[in-house]
């Protein structure tokens, strides 16, 4: 039965049973005779010797032990002086029992170790012959591989795990598995390790998939066509690998180009350029190489430029231009549009990844290398888009008068062409794809915001407002004035003046016949109005356009005893005048009678009596004493009388003009003769008859 070395680090495992070497009382005893141990590790190896005490009434002393290897059976030499065990080997001596130990154990180290004695007797040397085979083993990892996994197991020379415990890692971390195998996928990318348990510090070499494969050329300058040309594939696989070669163009399963590390080209062609790679298999798994590209040099043949998407595009959509070109060494490409450079570069393409309105226009490619060049014809990139903000000008840029020609343009650049619609304060004008809108004879009620929007089927957007100020002089303006009933001395009066126009106009307020202005600003108050301040106003708006005047006429009702004083003299002059008319008029009538009248008294009293009736209409009077509102006086006739004369007859009398001067009237100057003058009083008199009966007979 199977037992270990007690001693702490050591790591001995003995194979079988107990076995005695005796010849007579002599003998050499070893608790194992087969010890396998781990590399790297200590091992003891245990013997026990006896001998006879006595010989010949002589006491039996041991003079000298020792382990060996070499020599003879019963001479081998002492390890301790052995060079290739110096520093590791020890002898411990008790009791009869002698234990080498051997430190940092190596393959070498495996051997048959016996133990030797000497004594003070003739004759008196002993050694064990069977001594201990040990057995000093590396562990290592096999693996068995299938299609899909592979199995690792924990393996050894001898049985080091009697027990079959191990301990694995994976990429130096302990994993929790305790077994002697264990199943990893053929991808894994771990490295894995076992040792014993309880032995940890002497673990198997790490055992790992190939890292990716690396692929080299040579020559590693220019590759001409019909030159030798060779691939090389290398891994630092730790186990056993093969070597596939592929072209990129190729079909793996099918067409394998070489199963050596090595793909040689012994006169490469045109047709040879492409990408290479080279797959690694090993136990643990595939790996492949990174492709490298061989370039066939050779002049350009042909550049064509293809655009993708080559259907409409539109601005913000990703675009690639493709230059293609049959051409070796490695093309060099350069891009223009409208022959200024863009690019250069030995890739093909040029990418648009959000295109916009200004990439708009011709490109082509130039395709060159060390053996010739030629260009692509031009490629037309036309991107459509949404119309961008609209920009309106006004022209005239300057200030606006009224009734000048002016021209708003809007202006966006859109694809396709946009259309575009006017509006003023949300009121559309115009629409259709010319952005001007004409005012021939611009007027104030042009007047106003206005945008426009520009439109395609991509989008629309409006025009920020622009505010359209027309300039003009003012209009007539208005006057009032407040209050607005009569007027009487020592009252105040507030005299109102507005006017449109544009810029704002300033007002100024003259008086009739004066020189200089009464006031400025829109508003003129007299705050104790007299009647010297009768008359006509007028005031004047203007601005830098022009100027505007209206008049107002101002008049003053005198107090109480003034209305009634200018009352009476009128009337009492008026009854005067009267009179005076209507005794002329009866002295006239008297005057035309006939002489028969004399001489037929009686005639008188054979007329029917007559009634002469007078019809006086009413008389507007009108007096200005320093005033010009009208004083109307209605008189009426006194109650009819009647005549006994020849004649019946009615008389209307209707009065007539008669004209009373004042003394402000009186010193108006010769300039104002013309107008009409206030102080005039109106009256028409005419007289008609109608008779309203006959003679007697």
């Amino acid at each position: 039965m199977s037992s270990k070395a007690a001693a702490s680090g050591l790591v001995i495992f003995l194979l079988s049973e107990s076995v005695l070497w005796a010849q007579n009382d002599w003998g050499v005893t070893y608790p194992s005779n087969q010890i396998c141990a781990l590399k790297g590790s200590t091992v003891e190896i245990h013997s026990t010797y006896r001998y006879p005490s006595r010989i010949n009434d002589r006491i039996t002393t041991v003079e000298e032990t020792f382990w060996f290897t070499k020599g003879q059976d019963t001479f081998g030499s002492d390890l301790a002086t052995d060079s290739q065990y110096t520093g590791r080997v020890a002898y411990h001596l008790q009791d009869n029992k002698c234990t080498l130990r051997i430190t940092d154990l190596s393959e070498s180290d495996s051997a048959v170790y016996k133990f030797r004695f000497l004594t003070n007797q003739e004759r008196g040397k002993y050694t064990g012959l069977a001594g201990v085979t040990l057995s000093v083993t590396d562990l290592k990892v096999q693996v068995e591989q299938s299609s899909t996994q592979s199995e690792m197991k924990c393996h050894s020379s001898c049985n080091v795990a009697d027990n079959g415990s191990y301990v694995w890692y994976n990429n130096g971390q302990k994993m929790d598995e305790n077994t002697s195998s264990r199943k990893v996928s053929v991808n894994d990318k771990g490295n894995y390790s076992c040792a014993v348990q309880g032995y940890e510090d002497y673990r198997s070499p790490p055992v790992y998939i190939p890292k990716l494969p690396s692929v080299s050329v040579c020559p590693s300058g220019e590759i001409v066509e019909g030159s030798a040309v060779s691939l090389t594939c290398s891994t630092d696989a730790n186990s056993p690998a093969t070597y596939t070669w592929y072209k990129t163009n190729g079909n793996p399963d099918v067409q394998a180009l070489s199963k050596e590390p090595l793909l040689v080209f012994r006169s490469i062609q045109p047709s040879d350029s492409g990408e290479y790679y080279c797959m690694v298999e090993s136990k643990l798994g595939k790996r492949a190489s990174v492709s490298i590209f061989i370039d066939v040099k050779y002049a350009p043949k042909l550049a064509s430029v293809s655009v993708s998407p080559s259907s409409e595009i539109m601005e913000g959509s990703t675009v690639n231009l493709t230059c293609s070109s049959d051409a070796n060494p490695a093309v060099n490409y350069t891009w223009y549009k409208e022959n200024q450079t863009l690019l250069q570069g030995p890739e093909g393409i040029y990418r648009f990844t959000s295109i916009s309105s200004e990439n708009r226009g011709f490109y082509q490619c130039k395709s060159e290398n060390q053996h010739g060049e030629i260009n692509s014809s031009s490629v037309f990139i036309d991107i459509q888009y949404a119309p961008r903000l609209p920009f309106v000008s006004v022209s005239p840029s300057s200030e606006i008068m009224e009734g000048s020609t002016v021209n708003l343009t809007c202006s966006s650049d859109a694809n396709p062409a946009a259309n575009y619609t006017w509006y003023k304060e949300n009121q559309t004008l115009l629409q259709g794809p010319e952005g001007i809108y004409r005012f021939t004879s611009i007027s104030s009620e042009n007047r106003g915001f206005y945008q426009c929007k520009s439109e395609n089927q991509h989008g629309e957007i409006n025009s920020s407002s622009v505010f359209i100020d027309i300039q003009y002089a003012p209009r007539l303006p208005f006057v009032s004035v407040s209050p607005s009933g009569e007027i009487i001395e020592g009252s105040a009066v507030n005299l109102t003046c507005s006017s449109d126009a544009n810029p704002a106009a300033n007002y100024t307020w003259y008086k009739e016949n004066e020189d200089s202005p009464k006031a400025s600003g829109q508003n003129f108050t007299i705050t104790d109005i007299r009647p010297e301040h009768s008359g006509n106003y007028y005031c004047e708006a203007h601005n830098k356009r022009g100027r505007h005047n209206s008049t107002l006429h101002l008049p003053v009702v005198a107090g109480a005893w003034k209305l009634i004083a200018a009352a009476t003299v009128p009337a009492v002059s008026l009854v005067i005048l009267l009179i005076s008319v209507l005794l002329w008029i009866i002295k006239k009538r008297v005057s035309k009678q006939p002489s028969g009248a004399e001489e037929r008294p009686d005639n008188r009293e054979q007329m029917q009596p007559v009634e002469q009736q007078s019809y006086f209409h009413y008389a507007s009077v009108r007096f200005s004493k320093n005033q010009p509102d009208p004083i109307y006086s209605n008189i009426r006739a006194a109650p009819p009388r009647r005549y006994k004369e020849n004649k019946r007859e009615e008389e209307m009398v209707e009065y007539t003009a008669v004209t009373f001067n004042s003394a402000s009237t009186a010193r108006r100057t010769t300039g104002q003769e013309a107008a009409e003058d206030p102080s005039t009083l109106y009256s028409t008199i005419n007289k008609h008859r109608k008779h309203h009966g006959k003679r007697n007979p």
